[in-house]
Parts: structure tokens; C-alpha cells; sequence
């Protein structure tokens, strides 16, 4: 499909046919689902009331590739959305066992993440994500600086603070949601910096709470805004807040789990210096909130990632140039139809997409507006047939087995 006669890159993304309904048996992830369309379009497979799941053949510039979709109506009264995290922030687990455990009858993988520290030798990697994160409606995480972000490129004008959500009016929508807090001490107030994030930006100090989970918090202070390999900082500071008194410091930052009642605040270069200045016994006050640029409604799930479509528009600065497997989420209907894509790591079908076939491909099937979530490796799509016991896994990850995510979307039933 093209608008006013114009084809450009983005727009050479052609869905063909539709397959007839296949089910990879259980979660094997041996083999490759078959290739070969069918010549007519047939109605995609009914997973559970106002959920549908289909497959179909995308051509695109580096070939044929297969994409498997799930369309959620948000209007059906049986059905409501989630996010889909293993209980903190920092953690992993594979999409089937998020589903399984949550009891979703559907679902694909989220945000990118913290994958690997090998530029910081003997750092953990934290597994957490890089955007802001929403759960039931309690706010879990902020987003990093964008010098800190995994994944590829943000398009211009973009930044680690883009959300895809469904608000408490059971409405999908796309928006940013940026932290603001403070610090109060004896000495005044300063801004909180970040909340349950891997990391910091400099001259900063961050709130780590009991949903951030056990994952060392050094992290935290490697890296600057602009560069993510960047060495990590000495200059440090770490302080435990309990019962609104200063309860503990030290010179490094720690880990393990952190009680509830209890926030850990951890300070770099100027925001290091702010929390030396505190003795144990010191009264603090830490407040947080992540508030929306555009919604006028609390958000019941939010997760990060990349825009690439706006109001039928493809976001400018997409790049057209490098095909991978993703996992696309986009919206119709003025967000009451949730449209979630992941495409096979097959061998004879990972091919993919480049970002910009991505948002032609979510365009060609009604989206108005869509979002790029973690792709490669990471890109998953589960579903529960009715009367199953778990889910199974429709794609075949790149990687030949399920890698364990720190969070996804979930579709439920009920």
C-alpha cells in the first residue's frame, strides 16, 4: 500500500499471502515451520475471546521472511494487557514461562535490554531494561541516558524515554514518561536522577528499591551519557534509607535484595559528593514519579522501546539498510485494536526486516501508529490453545532456543 503515488524504501515491505494456521509442536524449536504460501487468505486462529493469531509470507528487500501476528481487541471486556517481568526489574526468564507463570494466553518479548558488560571486565550485567517500565499500574523503573541504550539507533528526535501503552481506559497509545523526584536531606533538596535503572547519568544520584532485585548496583555508574563502553566511575557513594532516616552508607555500591521500606541511593561524581555529606540518623525524603508528555489517563501497563510509525506516518531516520528478526507492537481503531508482530528466526525465513520494512509492514496491516521492541535473538511469540496447560512458543527464535528476557507484553483472557 502507498499514499499519494509515492513508493519509497520503507514502502517495498509487500505482505503476500496468507498460510494456512501451523502450530510448532510444543515449545521444540528444532526444524523451520514451512515456508510456502498459501494462495488464498484465511481468517487468522481464535486463541481466546477478542484474540486472534495468524502467519504470513512478508517479501522484502533481503527476501522472503515469515511473520506470525497477534490482534487483541482492548474494546472486549474478556480480554486485558500486561506486562509480562519476572518480579524485578533486574531478572530474566524466557517469554513462555513470563506467560506461563502470569497466566496469559498470549504474549511477545519487550524492551531492549542490559545484555552483556564485556566492556566492563568483572561487571555484572544486570539483565535490566533500557526504557521505562510499568506494571498494574505501579511504576517500576525510568529510563537510562540515551548514550547507555542497547539496541540499534534511535531515529532523530526519539529518546530512551518512548513508551507503548494501554491506559486505564483500555486504550493503547504511544508516549513518553520522564522521572522527576527529589532528594530532601537536612542539608536541601536535589534531583533524583534515576529510579531502578542500570544506569546513571553523571553527577547524578538514583533510587534503588525492592523491585529493582538482587543485581549488583555497580553498574549503575560505568558509562557516561554519551558513551556506554566508557569507564566506570570511582567517584562514588551509596546510602540506605529506612524508615526516612539514613540507615547505612558505603563507598561502593552494592547488591542483593533490598527490603521493602527501604530505598538505596547511590550517587556518582556530584551526586556521590551530595551523599557523603549525610550521617547515619539523617532524616531523607525520596519522592519519585514518572509522568506522561501526552496521556491524561494512568497508564495499567507501559514499556519501552522505539516508534516507527505515527499517525500512519513512518517516524523519519529509519534505517533501511540492515534487515534482522524484531518484534514489532502497534495500534488501530484509535488504539482500541492492539496489533503485536514477531517475525521467525527460521533458517529458511530469517531474512527479517529492516526498521523501516518493519513500519511499512505494521502500516500494511492498519496500524496507525507502531513501536520496534528488542529484536534477534530476543524476538518471541507465544500463544495458549484452549484447554492447554501452557503456551507454545509460534516462532523460532534466531538463537535456536528461547532467550530469557527481562520483560514482555501479555495478552489475557477472563
Amino acid at each position: 500500500m502507498t499514499r499519494g503515488g509515492r513508493r519509497t524504501a520503507a514502502g517495498r515491505s509487500v505482505l503476500t499471502v496468507l498460510t494456512a494456521f501451523g502450530v510448532l509442536a510444543g515449545a521444540a524449536l528444532t526444524g523451520a515451520a514451512p515456508a510456502g504460501a498459501a494462495p488464498l487468505e484465511r481468517p487468522g486462529k481464535r486463541i481466546a475471546p477478542g484474540v486472534t493469531y495468524r502467519e504470513f509470507d512478508i517479501t522484502a528487500a533481503a527476501g522472503r521472511t515469515r511473520a506470525h501476528l497477534l490482534t487483541v481487541d482492548l474494546g472486549d471486556p474478556h480480554v486485558r494487557t500486561g506486562l509480562l517481568y519476572p518480579g524485578a526489574v533486574a531478572a530474566r526468564a524466557t517469554v513462555s514461562r513470563l506467560a506461563d507463570t502470569a497466566g496469559a494466553v498470549a504474549g511477545v518479548n519487550g524492551d531492549f535490554f542490559d545484555i552483556t558488560e564485556a566492556q566492563h571486565p568483572g561487571v555484572e550485567a544486570t539483565g535490566a531494561t533500557v526504557g521505562p517500565a510499568v506494571a498494574g499500574g505501579r511504576v517500576l523503573k525510568a529510563a537510562v541516558p540515551v548514550g547507555q541504550r542497547f539496541g540499534p539507533a534511535l531515529p532523530p528526535g526519539t529518546t530512551t524515554r518512548e513508551v507503548l501503552g494501554v491506559g486505564a481506559d483500555r486504550r493503547a497509545r504511544l508516549d513518553r514518561l520522564s522521572l522527576t523526584g527529589s532528594v530532601t536531606t537536612p542539608r536541601g533538596r536535589f534531583p533524583l536522577g534515576g529510579l531502578n535503572q542500570y544506569a546513571l547519568p553523571q553527577n547524578s544520584v538514583g533510587a534503588f528499591t525492592s523491585r529493582w532485585g538482587a543485581a549488583s548496583r555497580v553498574r549503575a555508574v560505568c558509562g557516561t551519557d554519551t558513551d556506554r563502553a566508557a569507564a566506570c566511575t570511582t567517584d562514588t557513594y551509596e546510602v540506605k534509607v529506612r524508615g526516612g532516616r539514613v540507615a547505612g552508607a558505603a563507598a561502593t555500591p552494592g547488591s542483593g535484595s533490598i527490603p521493602a521500606g527501604t530505598t538505596v541511593l547511590v550517587g556518582r561524581e556530584q551526586g556521590a559528593r551530595e551523599l557523603r555529606a549525610l550521617a547515619v540518623g539523617d532524616a531523607v525524603t525520596v519522592t519519585h514519579h514518572l509522568v506522561t508528555a501526552t496521556a491524561k489517563v494512568p497508564y495499567a501497563f507501559a514499556i519501552g522501546g522505539c516508534p516507527v510509525l505515527r499517525d500512519g506516518r513512518p517516524v523519519s531516520g529509519l534505517d533501511d539498510t540492515v534487515s534482522s528478526v524484531r518484534t514489532a507492537a502497534g495500534f488501530k481503531n484509535g488504539g482500541r485494536r492492539l496489533l503485536l508482530l514477531a517475525l521467525d528466526g527460521a533458517d529458511d525465513s530469517r531474512t527479517g526486516l529492516t526498521v523501516a520494512e518493519e513500519a511499512a509492514t505494521m502500516r500494511e496491516l492498519g496500524a496507525s501508529d507502531a513501536f520496534n521492541l528488542d529484536g534477534g535473538g530476543s524476538s518471541e511469540m507465544v500463544t495458549r490453545d484452549v484447554g492447554a496447560s501452557g503456551v507454545t512458543v509460534r516462532n523460532h527464535p534466531s538463537g535456536g532456543a528461547e532467550r530469557p528476557v527481562p520483560n514482555g507484553i501479555g495478552v489475557f483472557s477472563g
